[in-house]
């Protein structure tokens, strides 16, 4: 059981990294010089890939690459979207629920089988 969830877990934590990584500086390191955000971003992104690699060396012994891949991208939809409302304090608009929607059917063709 662990072999399988042990990816979606890293796979989450690497996300909430990822997310940072990309898009914090807009609001923490905010009217620094380009370097530094650029800096702060690959010191974040280095913990992102501590959590990455392991889940897809892991993911793969259970999962098909484009398996992988599209639990990915979902995770790293859910995360960008809590990261939006919650620290960027964006507004969470119907177009989130209908890529969400999108999501869940790239989900269900990817897992599916042939």
């Amino acid at each position: 059981m662990l072999r399988y969830t042990a990816p979606l877990i890293l796979l989450f934590v690497s996300n909430i990294f990822m997310t940072y990584a990309w898009y914090g500086h807009l609001k923490y390191v905010g009217a620094k010089p380009l370097i530094v955000a650029i800096l702060v971003s690959w010191g974040v992104a280095f913990f992102e890939y501590c959590f990455q690699v392991p889940a897809n060396r892991i993911g793969h012994a259970v999962y098909s690459l484009p398996q992988l891949k599209i639990m990915q991208e979902v995770i790293t939809m859910a995360i960008f979207a809590g990261f939006s409302f919650f620290v960027m304090k964006e507004k969470l608009s119907l177009n989130y629920l209908w890529a969400s929607f999108c999501m869940v059917g790239a989900v269900f063709f990817i897992f599916r089988g042939n």
